[in-house]
C-alpha cells in the first residue's frame, strides 16, 4: 500500500511538471546570450500585480484582507499584511533561487554585477485555501525577463509562466505563504529547465 502511494506521488509530481514546462511560452526574443553563462542577477518585481480571481489591484486586495482579519481579531489583520510582503524575501525567493540554480546550473546573485539580469515579475497572484475539508490550490502567473544589466530597459528575452500551482502533498498548507512558496518553487525548477534547454 505504502509503495502505491508512492508511485502515484511520483505519477502526479511527473504530470505536474510536464503540464506546468507546456504553460511556458517564449513571448519575444531569445536565450542564445546565456549561453556559456554561469552567473545572473536576479531581480523580484511585484509591481502591478492583481490577485484572486477577480483579479482586483493588489493594494486593494491587501486592504480588503486587513479590514477582514482585523475585524475578527484585533491586530490580526496587520500581521497578515506584513507576512504578505515579508514572504516575499523569507520563503519565495530563496524556493525560487534554489530550484532555479539546480535546474539550470547558473547562480542567481540577487546583489551581483553580472553582465545580464532575470526579473522575474509576478504578474497575478492565486493564495487559494485549505480548510481541511475544502481546499483551492495557489497559484501565479508571471513573467520572466532577460535584460542587459547596465540597459535593464533593453529585454532580450520575455518569457511567461501561467498557472503555476502551489500545494503540498501532504495537505498541510493551510498557511497563504506555504502554498505560495511550491508555486515559486516550480517557477524556479521549470524555468531553470527550460532557460537550460533554450540556452544550449
Amino acid at each position: 500500500m505504502k509503495s502505491l502511494k508512492i508511485t502515484i506521488a511520483l505519477a502526479a509530481l511527473l504530470l505536474s511538471s510536464s503540464a506546468i514546462a507546456q504553460r511556458i511560452k517564449m513571448k519575444e526574443g531569445n536565450l542564445d546570450m546565456l549561453k556559456g553563462v554561469k552567473k545572473m542577477n536576479i531581480k523580484y518585481d511585484y509591481s502591478n500585480m492583481t490577485c484572486t480571481t477577480k483579479d482586483i489591484p493588489e493594494t486593494e486586495f491587501i486592504s480588503n484582507k486587513k479590514e477582514e482579519y482585523n475585524k475578527k481579531e484585533a491586530g490580526k489583520g496587520d500581521h497578515w499584511a506584513e507576512g504578505w510582503v515579508t514572504d516575499r524575501e523569507n520563503r519565495y525567493a530563496p524556493k525560487f533561487r534554489e530550484m532555479f540554480e539546480k535546474q539550470s546550473d547558473i547562480t542567481l546573485e540577487p546583489n551581483g554585477s553580472e553582465k545580464y539580469t532575470l526579473i522575474f515579475h509576478t504578474t497575478h497572484t492565486e493564495t487559494g485555501y485549505n480548510i481541511g475539508i475544502s481546499r483551492r490550490n495557489a497559484y501565479i502567473d508571471a513573467e520572466a525577463l532577460v535584460v542587459e544589466s547596465a540597459n535593464p530597459d533593453k529585454v532580450l528575452a520575455r518569457i511567461t509562466m501561467d498557472d503555476i500551482p502551489g500545494s503540498s502533498f501532504g495537505g498541510y498548507d493551510f498557511d497563504t505563504g506555504a502554498r505560495l512558496s511550491e508555486s515559486y518553487e516550480k517557477a524556479g525548477k521549470s524555468l531553470g529547465k527550460y532557460i537550460s534547454k533554450q540556452a544550449r
